[in-house]
């Protein structure tokens, strides 16, 4: 989706005076919005999605949105392979289904939590039968696990300074120059814009995407080290 397309579901909003959504979209997309400052609301099904639908028009709340939830389970624990997001996604890409009709996958206990555009969900109950080699049961899921899709791996890293490069490189145990090249890849996002300058700094609360590798928060400066290096406090996704 681009910059004319946002354009045109914006004017049709206000024009009509409707609420207008769009389908899922990419991080990249979303940095595409992020930069237009278009008065608008993002959701993807729960808190924290990666994946979201954008909402234009006016007084729309989380219960607006054209999503739905539902619940992927084997329909053999016991023989059932291990199965992850690539499985669960590659199955319904199987079906013909383009992503953008789809949102996050969240795995949790072999079953996955599928977040997709209503339109489609019917579908997806109907001939989803396999994930991998394993039969598995579609249903809707009424209601979602407590605490659902607030997963973290907490830590504590020591290092040199706040900028983007430094701490992607602490997180994901990368060299420095292998951070530059994710960079010039355009493979990284700071809530939802891209970040082209390895120099940003990043500030607290921020959430840092790094295609390929995960999402995780950047809580605070804790203290410094004798060596005036800083430990800071990061929130990893799992």
């Amino acid at each position: 989706m681009d910059e004319k397309r946002f354009n045109e579901l914006y004017d049709r909003a206000y024009d009509r005076k409707c609420k207008v959504f769009s389908d899922f979209l990419n991080m990249e997309e979303q940095s595409i919005l992020k930069e237009m400052y278009l008065p608008c609301i993002t959701y993807g099904g729960y808190c924290s999605a990666e994946r979201v639908v954008v909402g234009f028009g006016e007084d729309i709340t989380d219960g607006d949105f054209p999503i739905s939830c539902l619940l992927i389970s084997p329909a053999s624990k016991k023989f059932a392979d291990s199965l992850t997001h690539r499985d669960f996604l590659g199955a319904l890409m199987n079906l013909g289904i383009k992503r953008e009709m789809l949102g996050d996958i969240v795995v949790e206990n072999n079953c996955g939590y599928l977040f997709c555009l209503e339109q489609i969900k019917e579908y997806i109950l109907k001939n989803l039968t396999k994930v991998k080699h394993t039969s598995v049961y579609v249903s809707p899921a009424e209601n979602l696990p407590e605490g659902f899709g607030a997963s973290f791996e907490e830590k504590e890293l020591v290092v040199s300074s706040l900028r983007a490069d430094v701490l992607v490189s602490a997180v994901y145990k990368l060299s420095r120059k292998e951070a530059l090249r994710l960079f010039e890849a355009d493979k990284i996002f700071v809530n939802s814009r891209k970040i082209q300058s390895s120099s940003y700094n990043v500030k607290e609360n921020d959430i840092v995407s790094v295609r390929g590798f995960g999402r995780f928060i950047f809580d605070c400066e804790l203290h410094k080290t004798k060596k005036d290096r800083l430990v800071v406090s990061i929130r990893k996704f799992v």
